[in-house]
Formats: C-alpha cells, sequence, structure tokens
C-alpha cells in the first residue's frame, strides 16, 4: 500500500507539485454546463480545494454543483472519507471508503498521487478536472446558463495583472509553503523558506490603503492569496517551519485584508474550519497535534 503522506519529496530532498491529468473543461461537447450534473470532492484542510469552495459559494452555485467532502488529512492510502466532521462515511453514490477507488474507476492504470480538488460527471462517471486554477476558471463563467450570480472574478480588463500577480504567489507562496514544509534536505528547506517572506513583504506593501489586491474589486487573485493567508498562522509557520515572522504580528496589512474578507463575505469564513486545519496538517506530517489555542484569525475589531 502506498503512503502517500510520506511520498511528499522526491529523491532530491525537494517537494515537487504533481501536475494534474484531467484537464478537460464546462463547455466542451462531452460536459455541457447543467444542473446536478457535476460533484466536487474537496477537503476542507487543502487550500487548492478551498479555492473552489470559495468560488462555488460566490459564484451562487451552492445549488447547481453539488460537494463531498473528505478527510482532513491523507491517509495511508490518500484522501479518505471519515464519517465525522462533514464527511460521509463512504461515498454517498458509489460506496467508497477512499477517493483513490473513485480515481481508478475513472482510470484503473492510474498511478499517481490522488488530489482533490475533483470536478467530477455523474453521468459518464468520469474526472472532468482536478485542477483547481482551471476548475475555479470554470466556476466563474462555465455555469452561467443554469445557475449563479452575474460576478466576474477574472475581468478581462485586469487578466493580464491578475495572471503576473498569480503567477508570482504561485510559485514562492501558495506552493513555496509546500515546497518549505516537505523539504528533506537543509538546501531544499533554505532555498525556499526565504522566498515566502520576500513575497509576503511585497503583498504587505501592494496592500497598503487598499481592500483588494487587484484594482479596487474583489477578484480571483485575492481567493489564491486568501486560501494561504487563512493557513498561514495555524499551520504553515509552525507545522511546515515558515516561522521567520507571523502574518498577524508582522504583517499589518495582509492581516487587515485578510480579516475583511474573513468577517465581511461569508463565502470566505464558512469555507474554512481552522481546528480542522491544525489537525489536517499536523497528522499529514506525523506530528502530534498542538495543545494550545488554535491560532485562528485574530477579532474584527483588534
Amino acid at each position: 500500500m502506498t503512503d502517500q503522506r510520506l511520498n511528499q519529496a522526491s529523491e532530491d530532498g525537494k517537494f515537487h507539485r504533481q501536475s494534474a491529468q484531467f484537464r478537460s473543461s464546462i463547455g466542451d461537447d462531452k460536459y455541457p454546463a447543467e444542473k446536478g450534473r457535476y460533484i466536487l470532492y474537496y477537503s476542507p484542510v487543502c487550500p487548492w480545494a478551498g479555492r473552489t469552495l470559495i468560488f462555488r459559494k460566490l459564484k451562487e452555485l451552492e445549488g447547481v454543483i453539488d460537494t463531498v467532502q473528505v478527510s482532513e488529512y491523507i491517509g495511508t492510502d490518500g484522501w479518505f472519507f471519515t464519517g465525522t466532521d462533514g464527511s460521509p462515511e463512504s461515498d454517498p453514490r458509489y460506496g467508497f471508503r477512499t477517493l483513490k477507488e473513485l480515481y481508478h474507476m475513472v482510470d484503473p492504470n492510474y498511478n499517481l498521487r490522488f488530489t482533490v480538488p475533483v470536478l467530477f460527471d455523474t453521468k459518464t462517471k468520469t474526472i472532468v478536472n482536478n485542477e483547481s486554477s482551471e476548475i475555479i476558471r470554470m466556476l466563474n463563467s462555465g455555469f452561467s446558463s443554469v445557475g449563479g450570480n452575474d460576478l466576474d472574478l477574472y475581468p478581462e480588463l485586469l487578466r493580464s495583472e491578475i495572471d503576473e500577480f498569480n503567477e508570482l504567489i504561485y510559485h514562492t507562496l501558495n506552493n513555496g509553503v509546500y515546497k518549505t514544509g516537505f523539504a528533506e534536505t537543509q538546501e531544499a528547506y533554505d532555498e525556499n523558506v526565504y522566498k515566502i517572506f520576500e513575497t509576503l513583504d511585497y503583498v504587505e506593501e501592494k496592500l497598503k490603503g487598499k481592500d483588494y489586491v487587484i484594482g479596487d474589486i474583489l477578484t480571483e487573485s485575492d481567493v489564491r492569496l486568501f486560501v494561504t493567508i487563512a493557513r498561514f498562522d495555524v499551520a504553515y509557520f509552525t507545522i511546515f517551519r515558515c516561522n521567520l515572522r507571523m502574518i498577524r504580528y508582522e504583517y499589518p496589512n495582509i492581516d487587515r485584508w485578510y480579516r475583511g474578507l474573513y468577517y465581511n463575505n461569508p463565502a470566505f469564513k464558512e469555507t474554512i474550519d481552522f481546528d480542522l486545519v491544525k489537525r489536517g496538517y499536523s497528522k499529514t506530517r506525523f506530528l502530534p497535534v498542538p495543545a494550545g489555542p488554535i491560532p485562528a484569525i485574530l477579532p474584527k475589531s483588534q
């Protein structure tokens, strides 16, 4: 049995994120937009899945796309169903106990990591897509003919600026915390940990006097940044050893922006559970769950 918790770094001691293998789109001939046809599989701990949950709620697609929650940590055979904390005991449609079984129903020869999020088509019993950056674009515009609202989180006039910001934070922050946390050599750790804080310094300055990252409206970039910042103090600072500075104490502009989104927009507040984040990351790294209070978000007024 493959232990996915152990199989995170390569032989060079560095973490290399696996490329998604299912890359189709809603709107293709095979996958037309239909209400109730698609399921989004997610873990409440995973920031990549968190992106899709926020988009689904921002776009008011809860009645269009169903969700199924898996475990808060990666077990010996990947993500699984727990019967606790919002996850069913087994897949409600197929009775599977692990996400691996869903992947293998679609492709019996699939031998890579069994990742979330997964956008699954119940009619063809196939995976539409398991790349979060592409799924959120589909949620933004792919289901407009069958439901949701007119909110555009990737407006055409701001796309070049959004793309540039997304590219920066992906390599050094969104994925940078994983390259740091799963580093198995000092060289790999040092190579990535300082880049995280260089990027945070840049974002701190960019958010000075601003409520949103790009322009003066909520965009995809805010969502991509939020899912990492929301997990930073509670998990990445301690469990992933990204411990040069904390968001709440050393980055006042980021913290103000972060708390503004969390307290003022239910799509952000209702899609993260800080207790599950702490437990999930601890178990994935084979660490005891910290006994102290959860270093979650500061109060709105502080």
